[in-house]
Parts: C-alpha cells; sequence; structure tokens
C-alpha cells in the first residue's frame, strides 16, 4: 500500500528517489509548470531546453528522466507531460491525475517520490495524490518471486508538494483521496483475482470480513436462502457450477443520513457462457465479469470511510456461469424474486438476471434511487469502445446529473436511450419476458430488462461498464493492466452529492 503525505519542504531540499515536475507545450515551445520553479532554477532556468534537447515535446503520457543537478537533494528529475498550456494557467484536474499516474507507473520500484505538479486549490492536491496512488497500483498476489528474484514493487510513498497539511480542505482532499482509492485498488485486486480463488463464497467473505472492519452492517444469502426466497433469476445462473451463489447486501448507514442510495452489482465470478458457451478467444478474461460487484462494494466502503451523510446500501449479485448436466439451458423458464417468468434464449446473457432479482430486491426498501452497475454487453463495447461507459436510466435529469458527475472526476461515459420499440423483441410465447431481444442495439435491449424489475415510482439508472472495466492494453495514466475500478469514483462522487441535497 503507497503512503501519502503533505509535505511543507521545497522542492530542492526534499529528500526523495526522485521529484516529478511538469512541462506543457506551448506556441513558444516546452515550459515548466507552476510547482517547479526550484527545480528549474536548479538547472539554470533550463530545464525546458534541456529536456526539449532529449526529446520531450510535453505531450499527456509522456514521462522523462534525466540526472538531477548540484542543488536538488533528489538524484532524479522527472518531467510528466501535461498536454497544452492553459492560457488562463490552471490545468484541469483529470489532467493532473494522470500525469500523476503516469510518474507513478514509471516510479515503480522507488521508495519515495516529491510531486512537485502544478497545486492551486484543494482540488489539485486531490486530483494528483488519486493519480499517484492509483498509478502506484500493481497486482503482485501471485508474484512473490520472479526468476528467483523480488518483482518489482509499485513506489512506496508519494510526497505531495504544494499543498497545505494545516489547510483544513488540503488535508480533507489528502484524505478523501487515501480512502477513495485504497477501495479502488481494492476492487482492482478482487477483479485481478483467479476465479478458482475468487468464487461467489470466497467474494462474500471478503465483503464480510471488511465490513465488519468499517462499521458495516453484512448479510448473505447462501443457496438454501436464495431457495427459500424464490430468488429464481441468482439461482438459474449459478446453478451449472459446483460453487453455488450469493446475493450479499452490504449497508452503510449515517445517523444524518436523510437519502438512501441503493448499489447493484453484477457479480459474475467466472462467466464461461453457460450451455451457450463463449467461442474460444473470449473466455480468458472471464473473471472480470464480476467488475460491477467489485465497483459496488468499494464504493459503499468508501462512502463509509468519507463519512459522506447518506444511506448506501449495495446488493452484490454473485455466481459463476458454468456449464454442466445440471445447467439452465436454452429454453428454460425462470421464475424471478419478482414473481416475472424469464424465457432463457441464451444462458451468455446472463448478467441480466442475477442482476433482475438483486433489483427487485433493492427495490423493497424504498430508496430513493438505484444504480446498477455491470460488464453487461459486448454491444455496448462496440458502441462506445474501451474507455467509456454507456448510461441508461428511467429519468433523463438523473441520467445527465450521473454523466456529469462521471466526467467531473475523470471517467468517460456516454448517455444512452431506453427505446421503447426495442422493448418488443424481448416478448416471449411461453413467459412473461424473454432475456434476448434484438440483436442491434442490444446494450439498450439490456438496459429494458433491467428496468422491467425496478420498482415503481423508484429512480433508476444503469452504468454499462463493459468497455472499461478490464484494460487488456499497454497501462496509462493511472490505468493499469487489467481490473480498472471502472465507476468507483463515480458512485461515490453521486453518494457525496445525494448527501448534499444536488440530487
Amino acid at each position: 500500500m503507497t503512503a501519502l503525505t503533505l509535505s511543507t519542504a521545497g522542492a530542492a531540499t526534499l529528500r526523495a528517489d526522485a521529484l516529478v515536475v511538469g512541462v506543457a507545450k506551448s506556441g513558444k515551445g516546452l515550459v515548466v509548470a507552476p510547482g517547479a520553479e526550484a527545480v528549474d532554477e536548479a538547472f539554470d532556468g533550463r530545464l525546458a531546453a534541456v529536456l526539449e534537447t532529449l526529446g520531450a515535446a510535453g505531450a499527456e503520457g509522456e514521462a522523462t528522466k534525466l540526472p538531477a543537478p548540484a542543488g536538488l537533494k533528489a538524484p532524479v528529475v522527472l518531467a510528466v507531460g501535461l498536454g497544452s498550456a492553459p492560457e488562463d494557467g490552471a490545468y484541469g484536474t483529470e489532467v493532473l491525475r494522470r500525469a500523476a499516474g503516469t510518474a507513478a507507473r514509471t516510479l515503480h520500484g522507488a521508495k519515495k517520490a516529491a510531486f512537485a505538479l502544478p497545486v492551486a486549490t484543494a482540488e489539485d492536491a486531490e486530483a494528483i495524490a488519486e493519480g499517484a496512488l492509483l498509478g502506484a497500483y500493481a497486482y503482485t498476489a501471485y508474484q512473490d518471486s520472479k526468476n528467483g528474484k523480488d518483482a518489482k514493487k509499485p513506489l512506496a510513498e508519494v510526497a505531495l508538494l504544494g499543498a497545505k497539511p494545516r489547510d483544513k480542505a488540503h488535508k480533507a482532499a489528502a484524505e478523501r483521496a487515501q480512502a477513495l482509492t485504497e477501495e479502488i485498488n481494492r476492487a482492482r485486486d478482487l477483479i485481478n483475482m483467479p476465479p478458482n480463488d475468487l468464487y461467489p463464497e470466497t467474494f462474500a467473505a471478503v465483503v464480510t470480513a471488511v465490513g465488519k472492519e468499517h462499521g458495516l452492517k453484512v448479510q448473505v444469502l447462501d443457496e438454501k436462502a436464495l431457495e427459500k426466497g424464490g430468488y429464481g433469476g441468482i439461482l438459474g445462473v449459478g446453478k451449472g457450477a459446483a460453487r453455488g451463489p450469493r446475493l450479499v447486501r452490504v449497508a452503510y448507514t449515517h445517523p444524518k443520513a436523510e437519502k438512501t442510495l441503493a448499489l447493484v452489482g453484477k457479480g459474475i465470478t467466472y462467466d464461461s457462457g453457460g450451455i451457450s458457451l463463449k467461442p474460444a478467444g473470449h473466455n480468458e478474461t472471464m473473471k472480470c465479469d464480476m467488475s460491477g460487484a467489485a465497483a459496488v462494494f468499494a464504493a459503499v466502503v468508501a462512502a463509509a470511510r468519507i463519512g459522506l451523510a447518506v444511506n448506501v446500501t449495495g446488493w452484490l449479485a454473485l455466481a459463476e456461469n458454468m456449464p454442466s448436466g445440471n445447467a439452465t439451458r436454452p429454453g428454460d423458464v425462470l421464475r424471478m424474486y419478482s414473481g416475472k417468468t424469464v424465457e432463457v434464449l441464451n444462458t451468455d446473457a446472463e448478467g441480466r438476471l442475477v442482476l433482475a432479482d438483486a433489483l427487485t430486491r433493492a427495490s423493497e426498501e424504498n430508496p430513493d434511487a438505484i444504480v446498477d452497475v455491470a460488464t453487461l454487453t459486448g454491444a455496448m463495447v462496440l458502441a462506445l469502445g474501451h474507455r467509456r461507459f454507456g448510461i441508461m436510466a428511467n429519468d433523463d435529469d438523473y441520467r445527465t446529473a450521473i454523466h456529469e458527475i462521471a466526467e467531473e472526476v475523470g471517467e468517460d461515459s456516454w448517455p444512452m436511450p431506453l427505446p421503447s420499440d426495442l422493448r418488443k423483441g424481448m416478448d416471449s410465447p411461453t413467459a412473461d419476458i424473454a432475456n434476448m431481444g434484438e440483436r442491434m442495439g442490444g446494450g439498450m435491449v439490456a438496459g429494458l430488462f433491467l428496468q422491467e424489475f425496478v420498482g415503481e415510482g423508484i429512480t433508476w439508472a444503469h452504468l454499462d461498464i463493459a468497455g472499461p472495466a478490464f484494460h487488456e492494453g499497454a497501462p496509462y495514466g493511472y490505468t493499469p493492466k487489467g481490473g480498472t475500478g471502472s465507476a468507483v469514483r463515480t458512485l461515490v462522487k453521486l453518494a457525496e452529492k445525494t448527501a448534499d441535497g444536488e440530487l
């Protein structure tokens, strides 16, 4: 776990393995960003010129190492690109977050790095801290040794310069960043964990242990309880696996809360597709199909750690989707927790089945709003790519608000409609509804299916994070290879705005 400190030391006097500065491109060439004045002075005002000689252009994602001159306590200076220099001098928080993430990734193996990036506000300090702590992440649980040597460890300590340790806003920003990023990284750990070790029972055990640590109320429904309660969707998906499904409720309550936000997460700990088996090449990353549940879990814990004045209840619908002689078949009809019957036309459209039961159960508590999060459809990836999630809702204003929140915290998203004409495609001759509809617009079809199981009069939104939940390419900014923790920041900010009465 990477430590975070707010340092009052100057950039030239702090002892660290590396000193991180920002550089940007302008019409006159490379410029050194605010916060690095002392470093530029140590280079006799020629830091930008030296970097240009080395080929630096100040582009986002760029990182250039160079030896520090006399006058600096750190032996290495790392210059990270901030893109185009803003005319007003105010760098965006997402620019700072990504630059800090790039620096932290570049400095894997270092013990301490001092970040002398532009800090004009407490929000800037929080963004830099978030980026550095997220960028420092590495999943090493199964890599204790590598060729007989210790694997390179993440950056051990981030010293943030320019922030004010005695300022309440700056101190609160740092504490919030620490709590939020630790929970995002916990979600990443869960997503990256191999499915032979993370399955519904063990996932539920993690939630129980962490819930106890942070004073959360946790309830776990096992197979017997699910059978008794009539949770046909969760049971139908999980019946083909040797290890049974779970429905986990994890709740944070605040004595001054006036509103309740319910979060529902898809937790398919491994998705083979079931009898509708996935084709070769589509199974290798299916441990990530529980990313929605991981995001919900992380958001509830983060809300508790930050102390938001809102009640937040998380519902984790956990199951393995496996083929066997006992598995649900295409053509089977499931009776859901709501009482509705669903004809299963494709067992690989299983996420909507477990979510449907959880949405109905969450609705029974009459929350002010429900938001579900799921790696639900490949169609959403085709529509929006790998870096942004889709948002659907039964209230246009709420959908817009969540989109704006996502943009505010630096998560790419896009509002999507729920066209009523697509609903007819899910009509079934033998059940109330089928779990498949028209192939085109499949992401919205899935959203329309889920809407059927939301309680009447309850504001609801659906986040399809199939694209950004698991990153298979090279790391960038603060985004690692593997589980990303997508949507956690959006959910926590949504809870915060709900607590503040803005929603």
